[in-house]
């Protein structure tokens, strides 16, 4: 039987408080580019503040080690949020990631089409409420150019008969 992941987590702690900020960030940064072959940009700027680097790593690592979810499945939907957000580095860093836990170049494209879709929603579904909702009420009267020219002319138009 295995260890809980609780007691991994408090090793992981205590190493940490062991060995020190500075040293664990150092090496949790080459044990990534030895794994990835380079320490993403962002990484690089949070091991200038090891205390921010490594509590980062520590929420990241301890959320994919305890998912329910394959590997394989937790990187593509990482890869899917990069792709939806359009950042080409958190994309590219987790397709390489999926890539080598196995996925398919099928299973890259289908989830690059997926979160095309629900990008594309969201731009809509986003777009389409705030239409709704401020469109109609204040539109016309905050935009002085855009009044009801049709209701002016009519008026002239029964002013000029008149005469």
């Amino acid at each position: 039987m295995g260890r809980r992941q609780e007691d991994e987590f408090e090793d992981r702690l205590r190493k940490i408080v062991e060995q020190g900020a500075d040293a664990t960030a150092e090496e949790w940064l080459k044990i990534m580019e030895r794994e990835y072959g380079k320490v993403p940009l962002i990484f690089q700027r949070m091991g200038e503040r090891p205390e921010v680097l490594i509590s980062h790593l520590l929420y990241k690592g301890t959320v994919a080690e305890t998912s329910r979810l394959d590997p394989k499945y937790v990187e593509l939907i990482s890869m899917a949020v990069g792709a939806a957000l359009k950042c080409q580095y958190c994309t590219s860093y987790h397709m390489q990631a999926a890539v080598r836990m196995g996925a398919t170049r099928e299973e890259i494209l289908e989830v690059i089409l997926l979160s095309g879709m629900i990008s594309n929603s969201s731009v809509l579904a986003n777009a389409y409420r705030v239409i709704d909702q401020r469109l109609e009420k204040c539109f016309p009267c905050e935009v002085k150019s855009v009044q009801e020219k049709p209701a002016a002319s009519k008026n002239a138009k029964a002013g000029r008969t008149k005469k």
